[in-house]
């Protein structure tokens, strides 16, 4: 059974078609990339899975479940066990560290109150960020805030993690050794990870399989590893 699948799912802005019967499959605990300039509709597959937007026509199911078809939601975000890291990561910056977690936990109602607390803890010492849980965004560097996104994205320990590309705004070294802070969480956790990237080389080092997107279809392939 596939993690995800999508069949002939198409969406439209302003009657200016985004996705046009988009159809893919991703299997369980596969790295797969979504490779691809501005404006392809990568952004929005991530969306239409983690249930923020509604496809216009096409079916999406999620381990199996439908979630998804032809203008309705059937299972809401917080229902779907999905993590996700924005590309501006959305962090509030009136809330510390542990509480970005707290709220994610509280969304996504899979862990009871009383067992918030050490679950925090865990996730903030699997991104190596536990001496920071009372700092806000403000008192953080670039670097920092990124694992803070990360570790709200896993902290409901989520099967299916979406990242839409969370390491445009860090500098090359940041880049690279974040790039690998992922990479090791993927092969410690075992999610399913989708992964939009515009950066060819990104899309070689961080996918196990990379499918290009263009004018809102995917195209399949492979870059070398």
């Amino acid at each position: 059974m596939s993690a995800i699948e999508l069949s002939a799912v198409s969406k439209a802005y302003g009657g200016r078609a985004v996705l046009d019967g988009l159809s893919a499959s991703v299997e369980r605990g596969e790295r797969v990339v979504l490779l691809g300039p501005s404006g392809c509709g990568k952004t929005t597959v991530l969306r239409l899975v983690a249930g923020l937007e509604v496809p216009d026509s096409g079916t999406i199911t999620i381990d199996g479940r439908r979630v998804a078809q032809d203008g309705c939601n059937f299972v809401q975000p917080e229902e779907r066990h999905i993590g996700m890291v924005f590309q501006d990561l959305a962090l509030w910056p009136h809330m510390t560290v542990s509480q970005h977690l707290e709220f994610a936990l509280r969304y996504h109602m899979r862990t009871k109150p009383a067992d918030r607390p050490a679950r925090i803890r865990e996730v903030l010492e699997m991104v190596r960020m536990a001496d920071r849980a009372r700092a806000k965004p403000g008192e953080l560097s670039g670097g920092q805030q990124q694992r803070v996104a990360l570790a709200r994205a896993l902290v409901a320990n989520p099967t299916i993690v979406l990242m839409d590309e969370p390491l445009s705004s860090l500098d090359f070294d940041l880049h690279l050794h974040l790039r690998g802070e992922i990479l090791r969480l993927h092969a410690e956790l075992g999610f399913t990870l989708v992964y939009v990237t515009h950066n060819r080389d990104e899309a070689a080092e961080v996918g196990s399989r990379v499918i290009s997107m263009h004018q809102g279809r995917l195209q399949p392939g492979r870059l070398p590893h």
